[in-house]
């Protein structure tokens, strides 16, 4: 054989092999990183989650996500071990001075409402003059009444 038509087979092997050895680089590091985490160390999750470490057992890792709510996952569901600065910079905001807004705070309930209505308002319940019926495109019984075939009664030869 001729050494041209090997060449796209030797470039192909050489590709491979580079690819494999990058992604079992990046699992080596991974598997380093999750046994260095220590309780007291702050977690992401690969779902978005933040906690701290509280235990490190073999394959599982007990974490505290609030105060008093423990979660067991997976080792393989860490997906970062945060640096305290930065664990505390995004979970409890430490940090972020020129980030925050010197306006009022907005309450995630109804406590700062003052009327009656307001309340109402907030939670959905209340009426007003702008409350109209919304159609939906659909029929009333009475048009549902029609023959399946679409001829109406009359129809019929």
């Amino acid at each position: 054989m001729d050494i041209l038509t090997l060449l796209p087979f030797i470039v192909l092997i050489g590709a491979m092999f580079l690819m494999t050895r990058s992604a079992k680089r990046k699992q080596q590091q991974a598997a380093q990183m999750r046994d260095q985490m220590q309780p007291g160390t702050g977690v992401r999750t690969i779902g978005g989650l933040y906690a701290t470490v509280k235990e490190v057992n073999h394959d599982t890792v007990l974490l505290e996500a609030a105060p008093g709510v423990h979660l067991v996952f997976a080792k393989n569901a860490i997906g970062a071990v945060l640096d305290d600065e930065e664990y505390n910079r995004i979970v409890h905001g430490d940090g972020d001075d020129d980030l925050k807004a010197d306006g009022p705070v907005v309450p995630d309930d109804a406590s700062s409402l003052t009327t009656d209505s307001d309340a109402a308002d907030a939670a959905g319940t209340g009426s007003s003059d702008d409350d109209a019926k919304i159609d939906l495109g659909k029929k009333a019984e009475s048009d549902e009444a029609e023959p399946k075939d679409g001829k109406a009664d009359g129809d019929a030869k």
